[in-house]
């Protein structure tokens, strides 16, 4: 198979090497997209081995994301893996990914973070709950952790969907729209490394945003019906 490992990154030098070397180790392709990062994180990646698609200006998850999409869309990958920059997805669970994608015949594979919360912090782990539930519900099919970025997904589903979103709520979109069209998610349990790293969410604003991309989509089904 052949399957490419997309990772957005913004200002992730002290990371982005070792994950990229990490990723390579286990054969395969790592685009990393630098989202207008100040420092040196796309040589770093270019260096560790990473195809490296650099923006000039910070252009938001979903807009990094989207970017590495079209580019293993036009350099004929069967599927891709999405994880994040900052070091804490783990490439040891990547081939738990794959085996889960053979063995469930799956469109999306999401990984889950709740079969072992530890260390999360409490408003996220509530928040995560209630959103993995809401979603689920949209999606007519259990997830039980949506909000994860660690995921596999074939590029069928991304020739399939429109995506509009611009930030951390494309994760949300992706589901929706892939369940949508029918297309299967299944998850795989995976562990997640918590540092002292600042995360880049911000509660207010991306709450705010992740409601509203929910109330968009339940306007358009009331359209739809």
């Amino acid at each position: 198979m052949k399957i490419a490992v997309v990772i957005p990154a913004h200002n992730e030098a002290q990371a982005i090497g070792p994950l990229v070397k990490a990723v390579r180790a286990l054969g395969y392709d790592c685009i990393v997209i630098d989202d207008g990062s100040v420092d040196k994180t796309g040589p770093i990646a270019v260096e560790a081995g990473a195809m490296v698609l650099k923006t000039i200006v910070k252009s938001g998850k979903g807009n990094a994301l989207k970017t590495g999409f079209d580019y293993v869309l036009k350099n004929g990958y069967e599927a891709l893996i999405a994880m994040d920059g900052d070091g804490q997805h783990s490439p040891s669970d990547i081939p738990a990914f794959v085996a889960c994608y053979q063995n469930a015949n799956a469109d999306i594979v999401s990984g889950n973070r709740m079969h072992k919360p530890k260390g999360m912090p409490l408003v996220r782990l509530a928040t995560n709950h209630l959103m993995s539930w809401l979603i689920s519900l949209f999606c007519h099919q259990p997830i039980p952790d949506t909000q994860c970025g660690f995921r596999l997904i074939k590029t069928n589903v991304l020739r399939a969907i429109k995506l509009e979103s611009s930030d951390f709520e494309i994760e949300t979109e992706v589901l929706i729209r892939a369940s949508k069209k029918g297309f299967k998610i299944a998850s795989v349990d995976i562990q997640t490394i918590y540092r002292d790293e600042v995360s880049k969410i911000q509660p207010v604003q991306d709450t705010f945003r992740f409601m509203a991309y929910l109330w968009r989509e339940f306007l358009r089904r009331s359209d739809e019906t």
